[in-house]
């Protein structure tokens, strides 16, 4: 198993990692722990002690046997879109409101649960998402089906080899039709999800966006964005910072957001890498769902296309 860490775990242990980000039991931990390349950080042994920052790659020698791994996801049969496969890799338009891991809170309604179950009588199936989409954004997920691949797939992420677009629906009628977001984002203080623009100077990373609008009607723009960097919410936040916080984000807009979509209409409608094995550059693209749908419908009340 692979882990490209982001900046969402900088600074946690691995073992923090493994416990809260995995729900590894302590049985599972101690086994990694025993193997002489069980827990590896940059291709170094490390003890659960060593300290994670973001870009880092973290491998765990779970040797894709059963009996290390049938504890780590559940097989649980949940709806399951998937938009392209072959004996390395499988792409799935993952839905808004399902979590992409399994966590503390969430063991049985996550991708990892029902790609699970897809794979159950076909192969000793190991989670490895490259990279992950929030809770409450839908499209496009990638996941290696062996550990080569995922190995490949994680060090593309870490290169920024891995291109992503997304359809984001906001907030007001953004000016001008194209352009670029650079601002820094950091943790906000005393939160472990929140994210904030903050100088580099005072610990801000740099991000920057790139963004097109599409068109415009109904009090709200919708736009093709494209995260150049990689940062926790990104998009969230940077739409929020320059005044058009995505429709129904009620972390980064208003508490009551979501009263006109359920979730942030953020949508991962492509993805595109190089293969793993042919070495082919490649896009999988994903549908919209009905929910953003709704959104568009309303849009074109009042149609204001550039």
């Amino acid at each position: 198993m692979t882990y490209v860490i982001s900046d969402n775990d900088n600074g946690a242990t691995v073992l923090f990692y493994l416990k809260q980000r995995l729900c590894l039991s302590r049985k599972q931990t101690t086994l990694l722990k025993k193997r002489e390349r069980g827990i590896l950080l940059n291709g170094s042994r490390v003890t659960v002690r060593a300290v994670l920052k973001c870009g880092d790659i973290l491998e765990l020698d779970t040797d894709d046997s059963v009996e290390d791994i049938n504890e780590f996801v559940e097989p649980v049969e949940l709806p399951l879109d998937i938009i392209y496969e072959d004996d390395d890799i499988i792409a799935v338009n993952k839905p808004g409101g399902m979590p992409t891991h399994t966590s503390l809170n969430h063991r049985y309604d996550t991708l990892a649960n029902s790609l699970a179950f897809y794979f159950k009588d076909k192969m000793n199936f190991v989670f490895r998402a490259v990279g992950r989409l929030d809770k409450d954004t839908s499209g496009v997920v990638l996941v290696a089906k062996n550990r080569r691949a995922g190995f490949i797939l994680s060090s593309a992420i870490a290169k920024g080899d891995i291109k992503k677009e997304y359809t984001a629906i906001l907030n007001g009628y953004l000016h001008p039709d194209e352009g670029t977001i650079e601002a820094p984002i950091a943790r906000k203080a005393e939160s472990i999800i929140e994210r904030v623009v903050r100088p580099e100077a005072e610990g801000g990373q740099y991000a920057r966006t790139d963004f097109k609008v599409v068109s415009r009607g109904g009090g709200m723009s919708l736009v093709l964005a494209s995260p150049i960097t990689g940062r926790t919410h990104q998009l969230r936040v940077h739409f929020s910072h320059i005044g058009h916080y995505i429709m129904g984000d009620t972390l980064y807009g208003p508490r009551d957001a979501d009263t006109v979509t359920p979730r942030q209409a953020l949508h991962c409608n492509s993805l595109t890498f190089t293969h793993p094995t042919s070495g082919e550059r490649m896009t999988v693209t994903a549908d919209l769902h009905d929910d953003m749908k709704i959104l568009l419908n309303k849009m074109s009340d009042d149609d204001k296309s550039i």
